[in-house]
Order: C-alpha cells, then sequence, then structure tokens
C-alpha cells in the first residue's frame, strides 16, 4: 500500500460518512495514473496553487481600484480568506479540506480586471457574455498549460462553477466554499471601507452589531461558528435564520454605501470604458494576441471573440493598463 492508498484509507477512518472521499471521486475528463502521494483533491490544489492564472490574482482589484494604502484586499488576498475560513469550517465538520481548498484557491480564477467593473463590461460588449464563475471553469478546463487545461477532478470543478448565490455546489465542501466567499467578501469589504474611511463601525446597522459582533474579528467568528454549529451531523450547510438575515441586512448595507459609492467606485466607468476598447482592439489586430490565444481560435476551440475575451478577462490591472497605453498612445508620444 502507498502513501497516497494510507491516506485515502485515513480519510474513511476519519471524515464525516458526509464527505466528499477522494477514493470515490467521478474522476478527471482525461484519464491519468494516480499519484503514489497525493490523492486526487491535493493533487487539484497543487495544480491550481502553481497555475499561471493564480499568481496573477494578486494583480487583479477586489473592489478598491489603485487604493492609497498597501493593506486593501486584491483578488489574491480574498482567495486565501476565503480559503482559511473554508478549511477552518471543513475541518471542524469533518469533511475534506483538500477539496474544499482546491475549489476555494480555483473558485475566481476567471475574474477580469479591475474586480466586477472588468466582468460588467465584458458582459456587455461580448456576445454570448460573461460571468466570472463560468470564466473560472474555462481557465481550469482549458487556458491553463497552454490550452491543455489543469484536468481537475469533476468535484473540484462543480464546486467553483456553483460557487455563486444561484446554484447549490454538489458537495458539502463546495457549498462550505460558497457561503465562505459570502462571509469573507463582506467581512473583509467592511473592514477595507472603513480603513478607507467610506464607513465607520458606528454607521453599521444597529441589528447587525448586535447579532454578529462589533468588529471584524467578532463577525467572523460569529458566522464561522453558526454554520459549524447548524452543519453538525447534517447533510447539508446551513446557517441558522437570525444570522442569515443580519448576513444578508450587512450585504445590503454594503451595497447601498459602499458597493455603488461614487467615491469607492467613482473610477470604475474608466476601467469599463478601457476593458471595452481593450476588446474591441484586439478583436481587429487578432495578430497581437499572444501565441496560445491564436493557437486557442486556429484550432477551433474558440471564435476570436471569445479568444480575445480569454486573453483580456485573464490581464491584471496594470497589465490590462499598459495594454491599453500601447494600443491608444502613439510611441512618439509615450514620453510625455
Amino acid at each position: 500500500m502507498n502513501i497516497r492508498e494510507k491516506q485515502e484509507q485515513r480519510e474513511h477512518l476519519i471524515l464525516s460518512p458526509y464527505a466528499a472521499f477522494s477514493d470515490q471521486s467521478k474522476g478527471r475528463d482525461v484519464y491519468e495514473e494516480p499519484c503514489d502521494m497525493r490523492p486526487v483533491y491535493q493533487r487539484d490544489r497543487d495544480r491550481i496553487l502553481h497555475s499561471k492564472s493564480f499568481r496573477r490574482l494578486k494583480g487583479k482589484t477586489q473592489v478598491f481600484l489603485e487604493p492609497e494604502g498597501d493593506h486593501y484586499r486584491t483578488r489574491l488576498t480574498h482567495t486565501l480568506e476565503v480559503s482559511q475560513i473554508a478549511r477552518t469550517i471543513a475541518k471542524a465538520l469533518r469533511l475534506n479540506e483538500e477539496l474544499t481548498e482546491a475549489i476555494a484557491l480555483g473558485h475566481d480564477l476567471g475574474h477580469t480586471p479591475f474586480g466586477h467593473a472588468g466582468e460588467r463590461a465584458l458582459n456587455e460588449i461580448y456576445p454570448e457574455g460573461f460571468r466570472h464563475y463560468e470564466q473560472s471553469v474555462r481557465v481550469v478546463e482549458l487556458i491553463e498549460r497552454d490550452g491543455a487545461g489543469l484536468n481537475l477532478t469533476w468535484e473540484v470543478r462543480d464546486g467553483i462553477l456553483n460557487h455563486q448565490v444561484n446554484t447549490i455546489p454538489a458537495t458539502l465542501e463546495g457549498r462550505v466554499v460558497r457561503l465562505s466567499d459570502k462571509i469573507a467578501y463582506i467581512s473583509h469589504d467592511v473592514d477595507d471601507a472603513i480603513r478607507a474611511d467610506i464607513i465607520s463601525e458606528e454607521s453599521l446597522p444597529k441589528s447587525v452589531v448586535e447579532t454578529l459582533g462589533k468588529n471584524v474579528s467578532d463577525r467572523l467568528d460569529t458566522l464561522i461558528h453558526d454554520i459549524i454549529d447548524n452543519s453538525e451531523g447534517i447533510n447539508d450547510i446551513v446557517q441558522s435564520e437570525e444570522v442569515a438575515g443580519a448576513m444578508k441586512e450587512l450585504r445590503e448595507f454594503m451595497f447601498a454605501y459602499v458597493y455603488t459609492n461614487p467615491i469607492a467606485k467613482g473610477q470604475e466607468g474608466k476601467a469599463e470604458s478601457m476593458i471595452k476598447q481593450l476588446y474591441s482592439y484586439y478583436c481587429d489586430h487578432v495578430d497581437l494576441l499572444p501565441k496560445e490565444y491564436i493557437t486557442l481560435y486556429m484550432s477551433g476551440k474558440a471564435t476570436v471573440e471569445r479568444a480575445v475575451c480569454d486573453y483580456v478577462a485573464g490581464m491584471t490591472d496594470s497589465y490590462a493598463i499598459t495594454k491599453f497605453r500601447e494600443a491608444t498612445i502613439p510611441t512618439s508620444w509615450s514620453v510625455y
């Protein structure tokens, strides 16, 4: 019995009967010989962690475009915070931590530069529409490794695709990530908004503070404990009505005072215009796409528009700005 098989055996002794066991995975689209050390979900986690799209998350906006300060969240720090919250919950419920972590680390790989502003822009200009959770699956299935994809297991891809609000993942591990994503962005966006002097702790709804806590740490503690307490021993991941209601109220407050705030979001119109112009420019200058994206449409795996959408969506904020300058500013003027 090799190391992987021993770990798979250990899962059946330790994990909840509702957990997703590594040796019961639905598998990969393309068969691979099992690793002698790592179960399948650990292998998936490692592939995501070492991917180019994961590294690029450090240069993508979470909420605030080009914030003045070093401590605001990026898409990468958000992803790591989701992972940590999800792993804490999964461990307490005796679920598969490696599957949970793989889904968490991969859930936003398809996010655009400039956060949801970039997503809105591509959704408006690309004929088939754009949704970051679908793009995240496209990244791991097709775009990574020069078109070969990461060949992840079905369970990881299902969790990535269904981490958004309107669908339910097939595994409890995916459902943990789905809730952890909301907990992370609401809690930490509050923290960033307070740091930016857009809101204050005192301005938060009194009922939210009374239910969830008076600071970020207390609120995280309440939200995590509530999921664990209400999900233990059942085949579901749920919150109490009281805490779920308070989280919904806090989310509505954030949409009213932060996510649509002209100070916080004042530059988003410029970002959206930039993304749309980049998309149009590369549709007209397909030969300027990187080789892997040219290969994508030349091989018939994508239309020109789809390949351009993939390229623009994968850019970091700074790279998009650089490419926009190259595309719109004559070279002789660039010294000014």
